[in-house]
């Protein structure tokens, strides 16, 4: 049985349009000019979704257009409403999401992505989600009866430890969400594993098998934005010596991963809202046009419903990243999970540093989950490395942990050495590396900068001491 897509507009060329291109990809469809029209169309028959213009031809305020929102929320709970505006009104159309929309399309667009934001409307809905949604801290949404068990019996966590009720919450949205091609904004502090939420959704979703691309978007200046981004051709500015795919030319067919979001300056803001909504963009130096069909996973540690109030974050690139929001709990809102998570670090730290045998003692254990972690899963990570790294004996003790972060403070650092014949120059060099890695994390530059070296001595001590991972964990 095919699916049937309510279409309500006041312009009869424009109804026949899509109506047409929705039968050539297999749905059924009704046709309304009016709000009138279109409610009694939703009494009488079932509709799978609606595409509705939000202006009609009694006004162009939109005013018209949220009434009728409005009304067919009420009327028909549930039921996916993809708005249609002008470039011009877009904050109309985030109103909308505000009011409970699916999801806006801008004039002019194309069938073909009038087709895939129907597709990921209608495949939300299919799993539950009927409109924007968030994953609050508190796991709401998480039922009595799930766990991590069944979780994994049904999806793939590789690599995610840990069974509190708040990541589970989580993971069970995430496992839902990932059969779609929805955009996921993923918040949460640094360091609290935003990245590895990121790969998950990859791994369970259609495009599991395609191209990953990572993207630090706070690592890029705003006048490298739109070659990093987008490409640039030879000859286009200076140092251009050859042609160059940008990070959505190489996510082609896959998934790209924008990090850190929030970092983006006002213009780059722009010119990404562009892509995203457009599907499409220009190589620096080109006049070619070239299409990207790419999934968008972001994530960020800050507050952008702050950062819109004070006017430094676009809302309707918000709208557009976050139809489904995904907040990840600290480390000290789920220390139930860092006995977990300190095994398994000990068991990686025991073999990267050939030391068998090692354990925690169990007075030890109570003492790390009594840590505030505001460095979340890697602080914890680097403290179980720091330690096996110094420590003498196979069971690490409390005393063991604070000798370990004691080397990490300032007062220690400006007038404590550790002991002769404690620690070796390549071992004080790499705990050195490691502090400032986790001080700057995913700052090549400011990285190198504090330990007074240059990027390419630094790149040389990571490879050395097997410390690339520091530079990509979330």
């Amino acid at each position: 049985m095919s699916q049937t897509i309510l279409i309500i507009d006041d312009d009869k060329a424009v109804q026949r349009s899509i109506a047409l291109a929705l039968k050539q990809s297999g749905y059924s469809s009704a046709m309304a000019s009016s709000g009138e029209e279109a409610l009694k169309l939703l009494q009488k028959t079932r509709f799978d979704a609606v595409i509705q213009d939000m202006n009609f031809s009694r006004g162009t305020s939109g005013e018209e257009g949220l009434h009728l929102l409005d009304r067919i929320q009420t009327d028909v709970p549930g039921l996916p409403v993809v708005l249609i505006t002008a470039w011009g009104s877009v904050e109309l159309a985030v109103e909308g999401m505000k009011r409970g929309a699916a999801d806006f399309l801008l004039k002019p667009w194309s069938n073909e992505e009038l087709l895939r934001r129907l597709q990921t409307v209608m495949e939300l809905k299919k799993h539950g989600f009927s409109q924007v949604h968030t994953v609050n801290d508190d796991g709401q949404h998480t039922s009595t009866t799930l766990s991590r068990k069944r979780l994994d019996d049904e999806y793939d966590f590789t690599g995610i430890i840990g069974d509190d009720t708040k990541l589970l919450a989580v993971l069970s949205v995430i496992g839902r969400v990932a059969a779609t091609e929805a955009p996921v904004l993923i918040t949460g502090e640094s360091g609290s594993g935003k990245e590895l939420i990121a790969e998950a959704i990859v791994r369970n979703s259609r495009r599991r098998d395609t191209t990953f691309v990572r993207v630090n978007m706070g690592g890029i200046p705003p006048t490298l934005f739109e070659s990093e981004l987008f490409g640039h051709v030879k000859g286009a500015f200076t140092g251009a010596v050859s042609d160059r795919k940008g990070r959505f030319e190489l996510a082609h067919g896959g998934t790209i991963f924008l990090d850190e979001i929030g970092d983006l300056d006002a213009s780059s803001q722009v010119k990404l809202l562009r892509v995203l909504q457009e599907r499409t963009f220009e190589p620096v130096g080109s006049g070619h046009t070239k299409t990207t069909n790419v999934r968008i996973i972001s994530a960020t540690n800050r507050n952008l419903q702050q950062m819109i109030e004070r006017g430094t974050f676009r809302e309707d690139l918000l709208y557009r990243l976050n139809l489904i929001s995904v907040h990840l709990p600290p480390l000290r809102e789920r220390s139930g999970d860092i006995r977990l998570l300190a095994e398994h670090f000990l068991q990686n730290a025991s073999r990267q540093y050939v030391r068998e045998n090692l354990d925690i003692a169990p007075e030890a254990y109570r003492w790390l989950q009594s840590r505030p972690f505001t460095g979340n899963i890697r602080e914890l990570k680097h403290c179980i490395e720091r330690t096996v790294l110094l420590s003498q004996g196979n069971v690490l003790t409390v005393q063991d942990f604070q000798t370990a972060l004691a080397i990490e403070s300032p007062e220690h650092r400006t007038g404590m050495l550790p002991a002769i014949g404690t620690m070796t120059l390549d071992e004080i060099e790499k705990a050195m590396i490691v502090k400032a890695l986790d001080t700057f994390p995913g700052n090549i530059s400011r990285v190198a900068e504090a330990l007074g070296l240059t990027r390419q001595a630094l790149y040389r001590r990571l490879e050395k001491y097997d410390l690339h991972s520091f530079m990509t964990e979330k």
